[in-house]
């Protein structure tokens, strides 16, 4: 995924960028970098890998290197960034979160007409923000040329730009699919994908940006460059799985939502008669855990932690680039508590289900552990397509999803007709299929949230949210 931060202040911004980019850090364990600018040196940059170090421990030493009254920083989970540019435009620093679906396509029209190039990354790639700037710099102002990335580029780009002469531009993505929000304080304006960020410096709530909507930043003032467009398609996972918790997005906070979601789960399983005889509830560590507290909450069914994450000294267990690293290391991340376990009836919520292999792990752990029923519901809906407009998606193609590769096993290539009845859990394909992810990942039992569901959770018009990983519906 990825996000990023910045700041224009009448005093030093790199300590409060330094601070905001580091609460973006749940977005991202790949690179992460900072950019300022002072009147004296110019435009200044640092970037480092983070797959092994937290931001905090990497740029540590940032207030002595850097200085300026404008900076900013991101938190990617692909491309180095930010990148400093020198075009027609003048100099910059850009950054940018989002995916590119046509590169290829732009890279080759690109240098097709200009006779420019770009910088050579490993395995040929271009560097997106590269390519995000190759796209405004080939019109007479940054407006324009955010303008004209957005309408080419085929996924998202939400951007942050610092000038040479210290101001701040920023775009959010022309479908709103992430968040892009302004706080105020006495001395200057800041930016950020988190609201949460800029609250614990201080800066209290300004605006937040529409779909498409540019605005230019300085000290004084903000200044609106290009007007929001009118659809609006934001990312429902944002509530349920990689948004932070003390975050509000269109006005809708994540922990209410996950505590209602469980609870909508919670009403459904009792209407339906399932899931009554059961001992604990407990959420699958750690964004499980709200959706699970509001289902044990509906239920009347005491919540418990039948295992704790062993966080001090573990990465992300989704870090390692090998999945048989990524199932040890969750693995050993588990410390179960033995009397909340042995011989009882356990159910438990998780943000989601994508592969499953770590989940089967955990299952089997707790069996182990002497649990007599292991029973899962999924805070989603099943997931069918692999995300287009995102880089988060932690599945590479769609037959990576416990759901398709299931459904092809059930049916071959003719399931994929019928994904919308593989989807509701009320139809003969739908109960089939959960009954066959059940007898792999040894569950008790299965449901899933439906889509309706978590719509009535997030709590904005169902045509304001992008559910594509679901419903496979485009905008």
């Amino acid at each position: 995924m990825g996000g990023f931060f910045g700041v224009v202040s009448q005093n030093d911004a790199v300590l409060d960028a330094f601070f905001g980019t580091d609460y973006h850090s749940h977005l991202g364990t790949r690179r992460a970098g900072m950019a300022a600018v002072n009147t004296e040196i110019g435009l200044q940059r640092k970037i480092h890998k983070i797959e092994n170090s937290p931001f905090r421990t990497k740029f540590e030493n940032i207030l002595n290197e850097m200085s300026g009254n404008a900076a900013i920083g991101c938190i990617s989970d692909s491309d180095p960034q930010p990148l400093l540019i020198c075009s027609n435009l003048g100099n910059y620093a850009i950054c940018m979160v989002g995916v590119i679906n046509n590169s290829d396509a732009l890279v080759k029209q690109y240098l097709s007409f200009s006779g420019g190039h770009f910088s050579g990354m490993s395995g040929g790639k271009i560097n997106s923000c590269e390519l995000v700037a190759a796209m405004i710099n080939q019109k007479s102002s940054f407006a324009e040329g955010i303008k004209f990335a957005q309408d080419v580029i085929e996924g998202s780009a939400s951007i942050l730009i610092l000038t040479e002469n210290g101001k701040l531009i920023t775009a959010r993505d022309k479908m709103g699919r992430i968040p892009v929000v302004l706080g105020k304080r006495d001395d200057g304006f800041c930016v950020s994908f988190e609201d949460f960020a800029y609250k614990k410096l201080g800066y209290e709530d300004y605006k937040e940006l529409g779909p498409g909507e540019i605005v230019e930043m300085t000290s004084e003032e903000v200044k609106v460059l290009s007007a929001p467009r009118d659809k609006m398609k934001i990312c429902a996972f944002l509530w349920s799985y990689y948004g932070y918790s003390t975050s509000c997005y269109e006005g809708r906070n994540v922990e209410a939502m996950r505590y209602e979601n469980g609870k909508i789960m919670a009403q459904t399983d009792k209407e339906n008669g399932v899931a009554q005889d059961i001992d604990y509830v407990g959420g699958v560590p750690d964004s499980g855990t709200p959706h699970a507290i509001g289902y044990a909450n509906e239920s009347g069914i005491h919540f418990a932690r039948p295992f704790i994450k062993y966080t001090p000294t573990w990465p992300r267990s989704f870090m390692p680039s090998n999945q048989r690293e990524r199932n040890m290391v969750a693995k050993m991340k588990q410390i179960p508590v033995h009397a909340l376990i042995q011989d009882k009836k356990l159910l438990f919520v998780d943000d989601s289900i994508v592969r499953g292999t770590q989940l089967r792990e955990t299952v089997e752990f707790l069996y182990e552990n002497g649990a007599k029923e292991v029973h899962m519901r999924s805070a989603c809906p099943p997931i069918m397509f692999g995300c287009k407009y995102l880089n988060f998606s932690r599945a590479n193609s769609e037959m990576e999803l416990i759901t398709r590769s299931t459904i092809y096993e059930l049916e071959g290539e003719e399931g994929a007709k019928h994904l919308d009845e593989y989807s509701d859990a009320s139809t003969e394909r739908g109960a089939k299929m959960r009954k066959v992810i059940c007898d792999k990942l040894h569950f008790a039992s299965l449901e899933f949230q439906s889509l309706d569901g978590l719509i009535k959770a997030i709590g904005l018009p169902a045509d304001r949210v992008c559910t594509y990983c679901w419903s496979g519906k485009e905008d």
